[in-house]
């Protein structure tokens, strides 16, 4: 795999995978070659018998700053089938990774924004540094976080991913660590050793008791997506993506200006 794929694969000794979020330039933000390459890369896993578990983490700065908005964009302008592809890439992606058969952990540093923050959601340990940013961004846009609807629910619980996915408003780590998002906050020079600390605990784990135990416990709590289900929330994605508000949402971030929706009035009001 070559420096410049946007995600970098990796496995040590032990059967630890890595998986690297690789478009530091972009915030780590998806577009569809990173969202097919880490589809293909959460498969080629699952089906290797050798990994004992996936440790997701961002190159540079920031973990994952969502989509990218050029890539939103173009896929407004798509033709419908082709838009509702794009969203069910989305949605696959946090699917394959909410279910991966063994244990996933993700390291947060920076930017966790929309489907980063979807992301945080469907691994089953979250570490955040300091200076991790959160945000259920989409609404500030006119777009919807349909694909990640159900693992912010579950991961955070239905009166907390209300609450953030409906004001977009971002938060510390400190916050996502109360509202469950994240499982612990560290400092930089301290989350390594934490993150090898947890590793060693799964790898005292018999890997079969492990996937056994977690698809038990996604099960009984109908925390897996059918196909069914997936193509809805994908459906909704794109409808609300090609609708005026998510072209008007992309149109007025690019512009750095303020969205048709929010009134002149509040301008006014806060001076």
């Amino acid at each position: 795999m070559t420096e410049s794929a946007p995600i970098r694969l990796s496995r040590d000794d032990r059967g630890i995978a890595t998986a690297l979020l690789n478009r530091p330039e972009r915030g780590n933000a998806y577009n569809a070659e990173l969202l097919e390459a880490l589809i293909a890369a959460l498969g080629e896993l699952q089906d290797d018998p050798g990994v004992r578990a996936l440790v997701l983490r961002g190159a540079g700065r920031h973990f994952a700053a969502g989509a990218d908005i050029n890539w939103l964009a173009e896929v407004a302008g798509y033709p419908p089938e082709a838009a509702y592809e794009a969203s069910l890439a989305t949605t696959r992606a946090m699917q394959l990774l909410n279910e991966f058969p063994r244990p996933t952990l993700a390291v947060i540093q920076g930017a966790c924004f929309g489907g980063g923050a979807g992301l945080a959601c469907c691994v089953d340990v979250a570490l955040a540094t300091p200076r991790a940013v959160f945000g259920l961004t989409e609404v500030r846009v006119g777009v919807s976080p349909t694909p990640i609807s159900t693992h912010m629910v579950h991961a955070m619980g239905l009166r907390h991913a209300r609450r953030y996915a409906l004001t977009g408003e971002r938060f510390g780590p400190e916050e996502a660590l109360r509202i469950g998002l994240v499982h612990e906050v560290l400092e930089e020079a301290a989350i390594e050793s934490r993150l090898e600390e947890i590793l060693t605990a799964i790898l005292l784990s018999a890997p079969g008791a492990v996937a056994v135990t977690k698809a038990s416990m996604l099960g009984a709590a109908g925390l897996t997506l059918s196909e069914r289900e997936m193509a809805l929330l994908a459906h909704e994605g794109w409808v609300q993506r090609a609708s005026v508000e998510g072209r008007e949402g992309l149109s007025a971030f690019r512009e750095k200006r303020r969205p048709a929706w929010f009134p002149a009035a509040a301008v006014t009001d806060q001076g």
